[in-house]
């Protein structure tokens, strides 16, 4: 059943990155929100979040990553200049619920990745927040595009430098959590994110 739903997660992605190619853009990147819940339904099922503990970090996350974009979208103090577009699904007061969701989500799945590679809390949480900015790096190159978000001027060094700092103290408490879980499934989910972005990164360079 893992293995079902990790290929169906690819063909999601593929099937996206074709149909933008050939000019359906509107139409798959307006179905953004159900691959990002499917994405998470994937994660509560196969690392899974089904304990009250690991919902509890879930949602410290969830509600973390809502209130960091609030102040940076209202106040410009995070991040940068920035607002939210469509296609991330309803808001609340101008921050989509499932950039909440997706913070919590590479949360997740980068310290899963992270685990693996080292014991150490430190290196963990440096590993795992190393990996939630390279992420974002790309996605900031197709968020305009893809209607997820729009920055004035562009992303700078001081939203990844505020990424980085968030990132790694959401990783720190995830180890205080003593946070496990599936290892297979988070790379997949991370991988698919890191290619699809990158391959529509290249997509737009050539339009």
């Amino acid at each position: 059943m893992k293995n079902a739903a990790i290929i169906f997660l690819w063909v999601i992605h593929v099937s996206a990155l074709i149909g933008i190619a050939l000019g359906y853009e509107t139409f798959f990147l307006g179905k953004s929100p159900f691959t990002m819940l499917y994405i998470t339904a994937l994660l509560a099922v196969f690392f899974p979040i089904m304990d009250l503990k690991t919902l509890g970090l879930f949602a410290l996350c969830f509600v973390v990553g809502m209130t960091t974009e609030w102040i940076g979208v209202h106040t410009g103090w995070l991040f940068g200049e920035y607002s939210y577009g469509d296609n991330f699904g309803p808001k609340l007061d101008g921050i989509p619920f499932l950039i909440g969701i997706n913070w919590a989500v590479l949360t997740f799945v980068t310290h899963a990745i992270a685990s693996k590679q080292t014991s150490s809390p430190w290196a963990i949480s440096f590993i795992g927040a190393t990996l939630m900015v390279i992420l974002d790096f790309f996605l900031e190159q197709i968020c305009d595009y893809a209607g997820f978000w729009s920055f004035t001027g562009g992303a700078g060094w001081y939203n990844y430098l505020c990424w980085f700092i968030i990132a790694f103290i959401l990783q720190y408490i995830a180890t205080l959590f003593k946070l496990k879980g599936d290892f297979k499934t988070s790379l997949h989910i991370y991988i698919v994110q890191l290619i699809f972005a990158s391959i529509l990164w290249i997509i737009i360079s050539t339009i």
